[in-house]
């Protein structure tokens, strides 16, 4: 399920998480210019990394600065000091010598209220909002474990030294994934799904010895305990093939692990989705086993049960040592509104600590407790203490939490680096040929956004041939906007006056997947009568197509539908002919059912069985090339 939590978050609740005290980056400040800062673990990772690139280094150098490039963001105060000083780590702009290191809160304070008296935050991640409505939306999924909520919305924080463009910001847009489950109950019952898949791993080890990454399947990362459990490791293999159908490229990307010093104390095993691009490995993703912490502080925080429960297939016996229930009485008599605070520290002592509290009070008549910062004396006769053995037939249990935490905008970067591409061909652009006195170098090359069709904003562009303005060009265009509205696809019609070449230029530029060209066989009168070319932006082949089945072929292309461009450019003939048996005319008569068509050829393997004849045709060179398809598909067995 999905929460959409407040922006802004009292002081209590970032208390209680350990923001306000621990949510810290270390800086360094310029000694000569008190307005130059730098954030202390990117300006050390920057460092080794020119010394890695530095001319003359040696392999074993290169492997001592890996290491401490690796570790940068895992040294304490006193050790990322020492460091600077071993590498006598100046001001990058002056020169100058460096501060030490101070820790630097990240977060936004704000005050909320007329008083101001009220201090508060701009959320530094969307996961607490998630927390504080754990309770409700348990009882929203009928109290059952496992079950996830996530939130989508900006996060806020200061940062030191924002760059990169949307690399490090101040503002981001964060999607987090909340998965509760049982604290000893781990396995995921879809881990055989990604179980096989092969990744890029850079566990702990790797990294401290300064190694590459490994390629491991998810299954033998589990096994082997590189991976803490099955529910980690599905989030991550659901996180790559989440990335590369999005437009990343699979060989760059890979999950770094957190070394030892740099997980968090609470955390049972953190992995970073890296994404390589311009700017070298970026973090895109956390993986993390939050282990039970986050519920617990806020539990405590506020005096709520942060729990989950569930039946148990064998009840089982409790032995309980504690107060029996008349002295739980007799204390809330004689104690009255301290009862409570009485009655808790009692319940939180061990057996043996209880039974020294009752030798205590047996031998001086009285015994004491310390609790909420006081001490109460409590007599004999009330400590009355008994063994009770209690059946338990449901089990209750503060969940663990596995998150996924997704950087949009360094995911957008990342995919706008990997699908850009500039087209080997000259752009095909009239305009620019009748240009004289232009060298080689100045003609303009054509950039594509390779998009995938899934994601692309707009799915296809509109591209009229024929300017002239008809009758029928504006009903064959009112026709292809209502079926493309009818499929809830987003698109674009492009009627200006530049060439066909530079118009499918554009649209490439802006990652459109599909132009549909309503050209001059459209609208005259003939076999083409009523359609239109469908062009594919990456591989620029084209199909004839009736324009009343574009719709729904394009909503199939740009869906998570099987259906394939190479089985659409199977099913139709450049002339405009669908290849099923009844041809373009029984399209054209019944455009509706063009899809079942497909959906037909494609079950039946009709287009690779094509392919394969006109290949071995191709191969074959016989004089009389029709009878020999024919012979050859009749041989055939059905």
């Amino acid at each position: 399920m999905e929460v959409d939590d407040t922006n802004i978050m009292p002081h209590d609740v970032l208390f209680a998480s350990g923001h306000v005290e621990r949510f810290n980056d270390f800086i360094v400040k310029d000694s000569s210019d008190a307005s130059k800062f730098y954030r202390a673990d990117k300006l050390l990772e920057e460092v080794m990394e020119a010394k890695i690139a530095a001319a003359g280094v040696t392999p074993e150098q290169k492997v001592e600065f890996e290491k401490v490039k690796a570790q940068a963001d895992a040294y304490s105060k006193e050790q990322i000091w020492a460091v600077f000083k071993q590498y006598a780590i100046k001001a990058p702009e002056t020169g100058a010598e460096l501060t030490e290191p101070e820790e630097f809160n990240l977060m936004f304070g704000t005050s909320i209220g007329p008083s101001g008296l009220i201090q508060g935050y701009l959320r530094p991640e969307t996961a607490q909002g998630i927390f504080l409505n754990f309770k409700f939306c348990l009882e929203q999924n009928g109290g059952v474990v496992p079950f996830g909520i996530a939130q989508v919305g900006k996060a806020f924080r200061n940062e030191i030294a924002p760059r990169s463009g949307l690399i490090r910001q101040r503002e981001f847009t964060q999607a987090e994934i909340e998965f509760f489950v049982h604290p000893e109950k781990k396995a995921h019952p879809k881990f055989a799904d990604i179980s096989g898949l092969e990744l890029q791993l850079f566990a702990s080890p790797q990294q401290l010895a300064a190694e590459p990454a490994t390629r491991m399947t998810l299954g033998a990362a589990v096994a082997a305990g590189t991976v803490a459990n099955e529910t980690l490791a599905f989030f991550i293999g659901r996180t790559y093939l989440f990335l590369v159908r999005a437009g990343c490229r699979a060989d760059n990307i890979r999950f770094r692990q957190h070394l030892p010093d740099e997980m968090a104390h609470y955390a049972c095993d953190c992995w970073d989705a890296e994404i390589e691009m311009s700017l070298g490995w970026v973090e895109c993703v956390g993986i993390a086993d939050r282990s039970a912490f986050d519920l617990t502080v806020h539990a405590e925080a506020t005096g709520t049960s942060l729990t989950a429960q569930q039946n148990l297939d064998t009840p089982i016996k409790i032995e309980r040592f504690g107060l029996s229930k008349k002295a739980a009485a007799a204390i809330g008599k004689f104690f009255k509104k301290d009862a409570k605070v009485v009655s808790g520290a009692l319940a939180a002592l061990s057996p043996d600590q209880l039974k020294a509290l009752k030798v205590q009070a047996e031998d001086t008549g009285v015994c004491t407790v310390e609790a909420d910062g006081r001490s109460f004396e409590i007599s004999n006769e009330l400590l009355g203490l008994e063994l009770v053995v209690e059946t338990q037939h449901v089990e209750i249990f503060t969940p663990n939490v596995i998150e996924p935490s997704f950087g949009i905008d360094r995911i957008l970067t990342a995919i706008y680096e990997h699908t850009f591409s500039v087209r080997a061909e000259e752009a095909d652009d009239d305009d620019d040929k009748k240009k004289a006195g232009k060298s080689e170098g100045d003609k303009a090359k054509a950039g594509v956004l390779s998009f995938p069709a899934e994601i692309a904003p707009y799915k296809c562009v509109v591209l009229p041939l024929d300017q002239r303005v008809t009758n029928k060009y504006g009903t064959l265009l009112a026709a292809v906007r209502l079926g493309l509205t009818e499929h809830a696809l987003q698109y674009k019609v492009d009627e200006s006056s530049a060439s066909i070449g530079r118009r499918y230029a554009r649209s490439d530029e802006l990652g459109i997947p599909y132009a549909i060209t309503i050209d001059f066989d459209s609208l005259e009168d003939g076999a083409l009568a009523g359609t239109a070319t469908l062009r594919e932006r990456d591989s620029t082949l084209q199909a004839r197509l009736p324009l009343a089945d574009i719709p729904a072929v394009i909503a199939k292309l740009t869906s998570s539908h099987s259906l394939s461009w190479e089985e659409v450019l199977a099913a139709y003939t450049a002339g405009g002919a669908s290849s099923s048996a009844g041809g373009a005319s029984s399209c054209a008569e019944d455009a509706s059912s063009s899809g079942d068509k497909l959906d037909y050829l494609r079950k039946h393997g009709i287009a690779a069985t094509l392919n394969d004849a006109v290949n071995a045709l191709a191969d074959a060179k016989p004089d009389d090339p029709i009878a020999w398809l024919s012979a050859r598909l009749g041989s055939i067995k059905q």
